[in-house]
């Protein structure tokens, strides 16, 4: 089984009945709608070619990509220097 690389963006958007599209540009994973954005991932390897598809939309706002990449998520070094 093959893992895919995904990345997630924070759409926002002005119409939520309008946002249900962005369905067919990746996996929908949360939709707010007091705040107006979506949350959906999208394949790693074509995710700039998407975003700016999605920015062209009459309906988006801006588009944000998910910090999760930038984050160190070793915490076996904070662990040991706390324990000394």
């Amino acid at each position: 089984m093959n893992m895919v690389e995904r990345l997630g963006l924070a759409v926002w958007v002005k119409d939520l009945k309008s946002a249900r599209s962005l369905g067919r540009m990746g996996n929908i994973h949360y939709i707010s709608k007091r705040l107006k954005y979506v949350y959906l991932y999208v394949d790693g390897k074509t995710a700039d070619q998407i975003i700016h598809r999605i920015e062209r939309l009459p309906y988006v706002k801006r588009v944000e990509r998910s910090q999760r990449m930038n984050i160190c998520f070793d915490f076996n070094q904070r662990i040991n220097s706390q324990q000394i």
